[in-house]
C-alpha cells in the first residue's frame, strides 16, 4: 500500500510539473561563441504591426485553430504565435519545428517548470542567462523565453552542422537518444498545414 501511495505521489508530481523537457547541459562556450550567442539575443522586439502583415496573418490564421484548446484566449494566443513566427524566422528556425518543440517541452504553457528546472514555453534552463543574458531577465516572460530557446536551438544546429536529431537531442541533454527526437517529430506533424490542392481541369471530349 505504502508503494502505492509513493507511485501516486510521485506521478503527480510529475504531472504538476506541466513540463516534459530533460535540461540543456551546461557547457564551457569559447568567448567567441558567448559574443555571438550574445549578439543573437540582442533586444529587437516583435514590431507592433507584425500581426497585421499578410503573410504573418495567413501563418497565424492557419495554425491558430490547432491551439485554441490549448490556448483557449484569442488576444494570448494570436500574440503567442506572432511571437513565435518573429523569433524562429529571425533564429532562421523551421516554424513546425519550433512548435513541434514548444508543444512537447511545454504543452504551451507559459508557466511549466520540468523537475530539473527548466523554465517557460520552450523550457530554458536559467544558467543560459548568467552565461550569455542577464540573471535579472524572466524566463517566464514570453518573448524572453522564445528568443532564448531559438538561440540555443539555432546554437545546436549550427553546432551540429544542421544535424537535427543530434540537435534537439542537445535541446533536451539527450544526446544520442531517439526518444526526444521523435517526440519532437511525432509533434511537428499535429502543425502541418495543408497545401491548397490544385484546381481540376475538365476532362477533355474526345
Amino acid at each position: 500500500m505504502r508503494y502505492l501511495i509513493f507511485f501516486t505521489l510521485l506521478l503527480a508530481l510529475c504531472l504538476s510539473a506541466g513540463a516534459y523537457a530533460g535540461a540543456q547541459i551546461e557547457e564551457q562556450l569559447i568567448p567567441s561563441v558567448v559574443a555571438g550567442l550574445q549578439r543573437s539575443l540582442s533586444d529587437r522586439p516583435v514590431p507592433t504591426d507584425y500581426q497585421s502583415r499578410p503573410e504573418v496573418k495567413a501563418w497565424i490564421n492557419a495554425i491558430s485553430p490547432k491551439l485554441k484548446k490549448r490556448v483557449p484566449d484569442d488576444n494570448e494566443r494570436n500574440e503567442l504565435l506572432a511571437t513565435v513566427h518573429y523569433e524562429g524566422i529571425r533564429a532562421g528556425l523551421d516554424l513546425q519545428l519550433l512548435l513541434g518543440v514548444i508543444h512537447h517541452e511545454s504543452g504551451f504553457k507559459k508557466y511549466a517548470i520540468s523537475v530539473a528546472g527548466a523554465r517557460g514555453y520552450m523550457q530554458v534552463m536559467p544558467f543560459w542567462l548568467k552565461l550569455i543574458g542577464n540573471e535579472e531577465q524572466n524566463l517566464f516572460h514570453l518573448r524572453t523565453n522564445l528568443r532564448y530557446g531559438c538561440v540555443i536551438l539555432r546554437h545546436y544546429l549550427d553546432m551540429e552542422n544542421g544535424d537535427l536529431f543530434r540537435a534537439l537531442g542537445r535541446y533536451n541533454g539527450s544526446l544520442g537518444r531517439a526518444e526526444y527526437p521523435n517526440a519532437v517529430s511525432a509533434a511537428m506533424k499535429l502543425y502541418e498545414i495543408p497545401r491548397e490542392a490544385p484546381p481540376r481541369t475538365a476532362a477533355i471530349a474526345h
